[in-house]
C-alpha cells in the first residue's frame, strides 16, 4: 500500500430519498378519517469541506467509494420519515476536484472550512396527505423518493511541498530526505529504488517549518512520458523550488555532473510550467575523495549560470545545515510574498427569467423529446403501477405546460414521447388529456383518464 497519494479518483453515491406514504387515518367511528401518509425523508448530501488538519489523500486511495444514507419513508400518522445523514469528507486546502469521465474541473477549494456540495441528496417523495385537494381529498398514491446523484471525481492536490529534489536514479534523494528530517523512504544501491515520492517535513531555525519531496528519479525522455516521466514530472510542477541533487562518485560512462544537471534540466523545460521556479544545486556524495574535487572543480561553472551551489555529504552531514538555512529562507520569504489565498467563492445561477423549467425538441416526424428538471424529476417520482398517480403526472406535466408545447411542435395524438435523455428516459405515446379540473375523480388509486 503507498504512503504518498495526491491524486485519487473517488467514486460518490448521494442518498436516495424516501418514498411518500399513501394511508388514511382510521379510528372508532371514523373509518375514513382522510389521508394521513407522511412524507419521506431527503437523501444525505456528499459534502467536501476542507479541513487544516488534512494533508493527503491516502484516506480515499484506501476507501474510494463513499455514499450517503438514505432517507427514510413516510409513515401513517402524518409521521415524516428522517433525512439521511451527510457525508462530509474533509480535503487537504488547495484541493482541485475535476470530473474524472471528461477531466472538466469542477471547483477548487482554498481557504479552511470551505464546503462543495459534490452530490445532492433525492428529494423525498410527498405522501398523500401533501397531495390531498379539493379535488383530491383521498389519494390513493404517495410519490416515490427521487435517486440521489452518483459520479466519480478526481480529487488532485495542488500544492505537493514547498521544494522538489530531482536527479538522476540513485543521485542520493532519498538520503538526502532522510537527513534532513524524519522521513525514512528505502534506499539502496540499485536504480529505481523509489517508486513514488517521499515527503519530509523540515525545519530551518525556529521559525521556518517546510516541506521537501523526494522525487522519483527522472531519466532522459521522461517529458514525453518515457518510465513514468509525466508521473514524476507531476509531483515537479506542484513544488515552488527546485534543487538539483547531482551525484558526484558516479562511475558511469558520460556522466558528469555539468551533463547530468543539462539533462535533467532539458527534461524540465520540455515539460514546461516550471520556468518560473527558482533552483538550488547540490553536489552530493563529498565524502567520497574522488567526489569532492570533482565538486571544487564544477562549481564554479553552476554559479557563473546564477545558480547557488552546496557541497554535502548525505552519509555524513556535511553541508546540510547550509543547505537548510538556505531553503528556508526562500521558502520565507516565497511565502511572505504570497497573496493571502482567499476562500473560495461559489456561484450560484439562478435561472432565467420567463424560464419554463423544460425543453420540447421535435427529434423526427413522429418523436419528440422533452428534458428539464422538474419533468424529469416527476418522472422518477412517479409509481407507473399506480394508475391515480400516473393521472396525477399528467396533470403537472399539463400544468406546467407540456401539452401546450407539444402541440406547438408539431406533435398529434399518438405521438411518440421521450422524456428525459433518448437512451433511458421514459417513453410514452402522447394522448392530449383533459383539462385536470374537468376530470371526475374514481375510486382511490384509479383515474377515469386510464
Amino acid at each position: 500500500m503507498p504512503d504518498f497519494v495526491d491524486q485519487v479518483v473517488l467514486h460518490i453515491s448521494a442518498g436516495d430519498g424516501g418514498n411518500g406514504c399513501a394511508s388514511i387515518h382510521r379510528e372508532k367511528f371514523k373509518p375514513l378519517g382522510g389521508p394521513d401518509g407522511g412524507n419521506g425523508g431527503r437523501g444525505g448530501d456528499v459534502v467536501l469541506e476542507v479541513d487544516p488538519n488534512t494533508a493527503t489523500l491516502l484516506e480515499y486511495h484506501r476507501r474510494p467509494h463513499r455514499k450517503a444514507d438514505n432517507g427514510k419513508q413516510g409513515q401513517g400518522s402524518n409521521r415524516d420519515g428522517a433525512n439521511g445523514a451527510d457525508v462530509i469528507l474533509p480535503v487537504p486546502n488547495g484541493t482541485v476536484v475535476k470530473d474524472a469521465s471528461t477531466g472538466e474541473v469542477l471547483v477548487d477549494l482554498v481557504g479552511a472550512g470551505t464546503r462543495y456540495v459534490i452530490a445532492e441528496g433525492g428529494h423525498g417523495g410527498l405522501g398523500n396527505a401533501a397531495l390531498a385537494t379539493t379535488k383530491r381529498k383521498a389519494p390513493g398514491f404517495a410519490l416515490l423518493g427521487e435517486p440521489g446523484s452518483s459520479l466519480d471525481v478526481m480529487l488532485e492536490l495542488k500544492s505537493v511541498a514547498d521544494v522538489a529534489l530531482v536527479g538522476f536514479p540513485s543521485a542520493g534523494k532519498s538520503s538526502l530526505i532522510a537527513a534532513l528530517s524524519a522521513a525514512k523512504p528505502k534506499i539502496a544501491d540499485y536504480p529505481f529504488t523509489t517508486l513514488i515520492p517521499n515527503l519530509g517535513v523540515v525545519t530551518a531555525g525556529e521559525e521556518t517549518v517546510f516541506t521537501v519531496a523526494d522525487v522519483p528519479g527522472l531519466i532522459p525522455g521522461a517529458s514525453q512520458g518515457k518510465g513514468l516521466g509525466h508521473e514524476f514530472l507531476r509531483h515537479v510542477e506542484r513544488c515552488d523550488m527546485l534543487v538539483h541533487v547531482i551525484d558526484c562518485a558516479t562511475m558511469e560512462p558520460g556522466r558528469d555532473p555539468i551533463t547530468d544537471y543539462e539533462v535533467i534540466e532539458a527534461e524540465l523545460q520540455a515539460y514546461g510550467k516550471l520556468e518560473d521556479r527558482p533552483r538550488l544545486v547540490v553536489l552530493n556524495k563529498a565524502d567520497v575523495p574522488d567526489a569532492r574535487e570533482l565538486a571544487e572543480l564544477v562549481a564554479p561553472e553552476f554559479e557563473a549560470l546564477g545558480l547557488r551551489v552546496f557541497t554535502i555529504s548525505a552519509a555524513t552531514h556535511e553541508g546540510l545545515r547550509d543547505l537548510t538555512y538556505a531553503m528556508g529562507e526562500w521558502v520565507a520569504a516565497a511565502r511572505a510574498n504570497k497573496p493571502v489565498e482567499e476562500p473560495t467563492r461559489l456561484v450560484i445561477r439562478p435561472k432565467q427569467l420567463g424560464d419554463a423549467g423544460f425543453r420540447v425538441r421535435r427529434v423526427n416526424e413522429n418523436l419528440f423529446q422533452i428534458t428539464g428538471e422538474k419533468p424529469e424529476r416527476w418522472i422518477r417520482q412517479t409509481d407507473f403501477s399506480n394508475d391515480e398517480a400516473v393521472g396525477y403526472l399528467a396533470d403537472r406535466l399539463e400544468r406546467l405546460g407540456v401539452e401546450a408545447e407539444l402541440a406547438k411542435a408539431g406533435a398529434t395524438a399518438g405521438a411518440e414521447v421521450v422524456i428525459g435523455p433518448m437512451e433511458g428516459g421514459y417513453v410514452f405515446d402522447w394522448q392530449p388529456t383533459l383539462n385536470a379540473e374537468s376530470v371526475r375523480q374514481g375510486p382511490r388509486g384509479s383515474d377515469s383518464r386510464l
